[in-house]
């Protein structure tokens, strides 16, 4: 599809990996945020964004919300890549809130939002996100074990491992509104 781009900033590798899925999968140009520009963007009818979460935020959205008025007449797709199981209800709506932060009312109803379940590699962690992960699982030992959730149960028994949750079927729901919006046919 050469109307449809997949861009990424990924730290550890798995927004990458889940955008090079995505882009397979359409047939579309693939960029990291340090390869593509406004310019560039604008070449395209549909943008698929991926970033990873850390603390809340997005990381490289800015290209996307700095731009937004002029690419607003696109179709914008935006995946997100964390540790947060996002079968969890509590998860998406804690990850609403984040988007909101950077996102207008506006774009929030006319972007199409997805997300993704990554992993952690803590030999691969920079200090900050070392050090948050350790405050964390401080903060989660002290918890009654009975009132832990699963996923937090799973972050104090995979702590100073590596955990890897990307699975390609998810990115079907991707796919699909792409292919839709796009009036996509597969010769695949």
């Amino acid at each position: 599809m050469k109307n449809v781009v997949v861009v990424y900033e990924s730290k550890y590798g798995y927004t990458e990996k889940y955008a090079k899925w995505i882009s397979e999968e359409l047939d579309t140009d693939l960029f990291s945020t340090s390869d593509i520009n406004l310019e560039k963007l604008n070449n395209y009818n549909c943008i698929i964004y991926g970033g990873g979460l850390y603390a809340g935020g997005i990381s490289g959205i800015n290209l996307i919300t700095k731009n937004y008025d002029k690419l607003k007449d696109k179709t914008v797709v935006v995946f997100t890549c964390g540790l947060a199981d996002p079968k969890e209800e509590i998860n998406i709506e804690n990850i609403k809130v984040s988007l909101s932060k950077v996102f207008d009312e506006k774009a929030m109803k006319d972007i199409k939002f997805f997300h993704l379940r990554g992993g952690i590699n803590y030999k691969k962690l920079n200090f900050m996100h070392k050090a948050m992960m350790a405050m964390i699982k401080k903060v989660l030992s002290k918890k009654d074990p009975k009132e832990l959730k699963s996923e937090e149960v799973t972050l104090l028994d995979t702590y100073g491992k590596e955990i890897d949750f990307s699975d390609k079927n998810t990115i079907a729901p991707i796919v699909e509104f792409v292919k839709e919006v796009e009036n996509y046919s597969s010769n695949k």
